[in-house]
């Protein structure tokens, strides 16, 4: 049996649900058996790290919220079955026929690309600092105060900056989070 031929669509979803939407897709084409016509889908995201409470928390962001990307054939009922499931608002269509408009190869590679390029970068986007550099302090109980980096802890990624507190020279352990070069 030769390899259908599919296509990269876009897929409305409702906003804040597009997870919950794509369990409902996947699901629906296992039980369907519908897994020659649809191969692929995903909802693009990338990994953002944040503060909270002192401490630097990952999370996932969805690049494109209220919409998920399908490789599919949209042959016979598959549109309509894939329409017709909870949290999907329809097919991103063009013009008056209402037809799905399959995204350029250009498109596709593109965001694909920037799915991949993100997941390969995982902790590299943190600046390194140099011993000496005069930082300023952005998180926790010293936020505000400056200070010169004394020593780097690259493993635990902590800095040990000095800073001048009350007029005197007091030695912080801080996060590369808590600080940005001056």
């Amino acid at each position: 049996m030769s390899e259908i031929p599919k296509k990269w669509y876009v897929i409305r979803a409702v906003g804040g649900k597009e997870k919950k939407a794509k369990e409902y897709i996947e699901h629906e084409i296992k039980n369907l058996g519908l897994g020659d016509y649809v191969s692929q889908v995903l909802i693009p995201t990338e990994k953002v790290y944040q503060l909270r409470n002192g401490k630097r928390i990952s999370t996932e962001r969805i690049f494109y919220p209220g919409y998920i990307l399908i490789e599919a054939a949209l042959t016979g009922e598959i549109q309509h079955i894939i329409r017709n499931l909870p949290h999907v608002s329809g097919f991103l269509t063009e013009g008056k026929d209402k037809e799905p408009v399959p995204l350029r190869e250009s498109e596709v590679n593109r965001i694909l690309g920037k799915v991949d390029d993100l997941m390969d970068m995982e902790e590299e986007s943190i600046t390194p600092f140099v011993v000496g550099e005069a930082v300023k302090v952005t998180d926790g109980p010293f936020s505000g105060f400056d200070g010169t980096i004394e020593e780097i802890s690259e493993d635990k990624k902590k800095l040990k900056v000095m800073v001048k507190i009350f007029g005197r020279k007091t030695l912080l352990e801080l996060n590369f989070v808590q600080v940005v070069k001056e």
